[in-house]
Formats: structure tokens, sequence, C-alpha cells
């Protein structure tokens, strides 16, 4: 055993050496003893994303896009692939043959296999198509300086039969909460929660239901196991027993990460994804209600203890009115309200603006809108989502030579904006075009195309000056006398991260 003397010196003498030690690695100069210096942003260098499985139609022709921007990190060249789900890695293994199972067809199962989408270097998006009801989820990771900004899309058609329609999303990031707002569990609608793990321990997820009169109850909807680098889709009117035409999905794991998006089907007007809301936050935009909208539904949702009484406006070419008989919604606690907006747009391109009718009651809400365009038996729906501001830079991956419209608006303050189009998948030189947007209005333009393009390219929209911009893609593949398309927002890529800058502090070792 020690003596207590023998531990004072031993102690002494540590002190002493990582005293010595500090002394001799302390920066030359005073810095030391001034303030830490701001934090500064770098470029993100991993980065998620996921895919959800295209659905169940055996006439689904999928596209998948990845892309990112040029001119980021000068970093490692990196990787950014995009694979099929371990799910897809079963469900692809042979069935059972009678023979002792010695451990290969496991690893094999287990081995990554050979990337559906892969991106070589940024500023050329890269694509790849799939076809029929056995289309998988995708799990991806981008590094390097393929990382920053990295984007992905899947893109569905389904000409005719069950879930018909153009249905796009964006690939999620995973994320431990998500608030999805204008789902159902109406007999007229199939809509499925699509949960899909990134990572490789499972995760355990929780679904929770709000309809107009609150909590939808259900025990089935708790402790959903999503196995690693695997997807569950989940139809969300088998965990509640009562029909709600209008339903706020809440998602959320006691385990692990997911992302989640919402599979939306009607019977009348066709199919698409649902994506969540940003926030919940006090003042909301969604951008992108096409022109020719037939008709605009609003949903909205307030998760805290407060009632929230919201302010809705549409933010057109020439500024702000208010909807006739709609120019505000109460939204009670915990409950989903929504509004029928009818053709609000008549004709003109614009964006919903929500805020609080006052200002001094600030309550956070989540919202979305379900737009048709169309009538009768060629109607087609899209989902908005309310969204974020652009920031810095946003992308949107999968554009056509014809279909797309751009929609910017700016709520606040004048803003210009540069959009890209970048090369085209197949060949074609990138293109560079500036917007003025206008306070309180919304811009819809024809965005620039690559010249010489071949293949499908990237939207990167970045903010040059003035207020925040909120902005919309709206893609168009009429088929057959229907209208499809789809709407998929942009918000901020998040391609760089803060770091605090840090410095030696002596301080600690006088305690």
């Amino acid at each position: 055993m020690k003596t207590p003397s023998l531990s004072l010196i031993a102690g002494a003498a540590a002190l002493a050496a990582v005293t010595a030690f500090a002394a001799l690695t302390a920066p030359d100069g005073t810095a030391d003893a001034g303030p830490a210096k701001a934090a500064a942003r770098l470029p993100v260098e991993r980065t998620s994303l996921l895919c959800p499985s295209p659905g169940l139609s055996p006439l689904a022709e999928t596209t998948y896009t990845a892309f990112t921007p040029a001119g980021g990190s000068g970093g490692p060249a990196g990787s950014a692939d995009l694979h099929k789900s371990a799910s897809a890695d079963l469900d692809d293994g042979k069935k059972d043959d009678g023979k002792k199972d010695d451990g290969k067809d496991k690893e094999k199962k287990d081995a990554p296999g050979k990337p559906v989408v892969a991106l070589e270097e940024p500023g050329k998006p890269v694509t790849a198509e799939a076809s029929g009801a056995g289309s998988p989820a995708l799990v991806g990771t981008a590094t390097g300086r393929l990382a920053p900004g990295w984007a992905a899309q899947e893109t569905t058609v389904v000409e005719a039969g069950a879930g018909r329609g153009l249905l796009g999303v964006s690939c999620t990031a995973p994320d431990t909460g998500f608030w999805i707002p204008a789902a159902s569990t109406a007999k007229s609608r199939e809509d499925y929660v699509h949960l899909t793990n990134p990572d490789d321990t499972a995760a355990v997820a929780d679904i929770e239901l709000y309809g107009p009169e609150g909590s939808l109850k259900s025990d089935v909807g708790e402790g959903i196991t999503v196995p690693a680098r695997s997807s569950v889709p989940v139809l969300i009117s088998t965990l509640t027993s009562q029909a709600a035409d209008d339903v706020t999905v809440h998602v959320t794991t006691r385990t692990g990460r997911v992302a989640a998006v919402v599979r939306a089907s009607d019977e009348t007007s066709g199919s698409d994804w649902l994506s969540a809301s940003t926030g919940p936050t006090d003042t909301l935009v969604l951008p992108g209600i096409p022109s020719d909208a037939t008709s605009v539904r609003l949903v909205a949702f307030a998760p805290g203890d407060d009632d929230a009484d919201l302010k809705v406006r549409l933010l057109g070419k020439t500024g702000a009115i208010s909807p006739v008989g709609h120019d505000s919604l109460h939204v009670k606690s915990r409950m989903t309200a929504s509004v029928d907006l009818k053709d609000l747009t008549k004709g003109e391109a614009g964006s919903l603006l929500l805020t609080p009718v006052r200002s001094g009651k600030r309550t956070p809400v989540v919202a979305a809108l379900r737009v048709v365009r169309g009538s009768g038996d060629k109607q087609e729906i899209a989902y908005i989502p309310a969204t974020g501001p652009v920031g810095e830079r946003a992308t949107v991956a999968d554009n056509r030579d014809k279909g797309s419209t751009l929609s910017l608006t700016a709520p606040t303050a004048d803003a210009t904006v540069k959009v890209t189009a970048s090369a085209g998948s197949k060949g074609g030189e990138q293109t560079v075009k500036k917007y003025t947007v206008k306070a309180g209005t919304t811009l819809a333009v024809t965005p620039p195309v690559p010249s010489g393009l071949k293949g499908g390219y990237a939207l990167t929209v970045e903010t040059e000056s003035g207020g925040p911009v909120h902005a919309a893609r709206t893609l168009a593949l009429p088929k057959g006398g229907i209208p499809m398309f789809t709407v998929q927002t942009l918000p901020d890529d998040r391609s760089t991260v803060e770091v605090p800058a840090a410095r030696q502090d002596l301080s600690v070792l006088d305690e």
C-alpha cells in the first residue's frame, strides 16, 4: 500500500509535468489571454441521404438522380453512393433449398454490393433507372468534396392503375423527429409512412396520428423496429380505427435515426410523396403553388399547449392578398386544422405565407398544402410542405429539358438570387442566371437550361443579397391528358457547419 506522503509527491509530480507540457506547447504571444475567436463555417465532410421505395405498382418507372454542386471544398475526393437497402438485399436472396447454411449467403447479403447510383465528380448529375414494383429503398453516404450540398431525388411515373401519377421526393437526411401534416386515414386514401434507417444498428420509432379532434388512439404505432440499413412501410390507416380526411403524422425515434416520408395515394386524384414540414415555428412559407391549381387545401397543426391564430396570405406576382373568407385560420392545440382555399391562385402562381394574427402571441405550427390540377378523372395531386429559406445554397437534383417551373418567394425584403443549371447527366454545359425578387411577392420562372443539354440536370439556387428567399420547383410531365406534376421545395443544403475556435486554458489546473 502506498503511503500518504508518497501519494502527495506523485500527485505533485504529475501536476508539474502536465503544467510544463502545457507551457511548452502553448502558442507564442498573448493570444491565449484573449477571448476565443468566432466559430468558423467549414464544409461538411460526411452526409447521408435516404430514398424510400417507389411503391407497389408494376407500372412504375423510376429515375434516381444524385448531384453535388461544383465549386465547393477542395478537400479529399471522397465518394457519394446510393445502395439498395439491406431489406432489398434480403428479398433478392435465394429461397431455402434445404442445404445447410454455411454463412456464405449471409456474408453476401451483408456486403454493400455495387451502388445503384455513384457520383464521381461535383457539378454533373448522375442517374439510374428502375422499373416495376420491386424497386428498393436506397441508403447513401457522401464524403470528402462530394459531401457539401449532396442532393438526390427519386422521380416515379405510374401511368395508370392504383397510385397513378408523377411522384417526386427529395431524398431525406436522417433525423429523430418529423412532423408531416396533410396525410389521411380516409377510405379514399392509401397513405404509407416509409421509415428508412441508415445506420448499422436497428432503430425503434413511434408514429403518432392527430386528426381534427385530437390524437387518434393507437397502440400498434409504438415501438416499430426498423432493421439496420433497411426500410419499413407502414399503412397509417392500420394504426387506428378512426377515419379522418386530414391527419398530422408525428414520427419520433426511441433509439437511432430514420428518414420519414409519406406516400399518399387518392382514388380520384392520383398520388405523390408528402415530405415533412419545417418547424414547428410561428411563421411558415409554402412556396410554389401552380398558376392553374384547381384546388388548394391548407392543413396545419399546433403541437404545443397553446392554440394558434394564423393570418393567411397569398404572395403573388405583384404582392400579397388575403383569400376571401379565409384570411385567418384558428388551430387548436394538438388538433389538425384545415381549410379549402379552392382555386385561390386564379391563374397566377403564388406562395402561401402564414404569420401570427397577433404579434404578441407567436405559437409554433407545422403545415402543408394539398394541391390539385385538372378536374374529373383527369386530376393530379401534389403536396407542398412548409419549408425553410434557401439560405446560402439549395439544390433540386432532377430537372428535364421541359416542364420545370422555379418559384422564388421573398416574404419580407427584396432579394437577389443566382440560379445555376448544371451540366447535363449525358452532356451539356452549365448556365447561370440571376433573378431579383421583390418583397412580398412570388416570381415564377422557367429556369435556365444547360446549353447543349443531354439527359437531366440539377438546379442550384444561391442567395446573393437581400432578405430570405423560399423556393420550390414544379416538374410537370403530362401523360394521357392528365396534368401530372410534383413539387419539391429547396431548403438550405446545410453544406457548411460551424466549427468553434479553441484555445488552451490552463485555468482548469487551478481546481
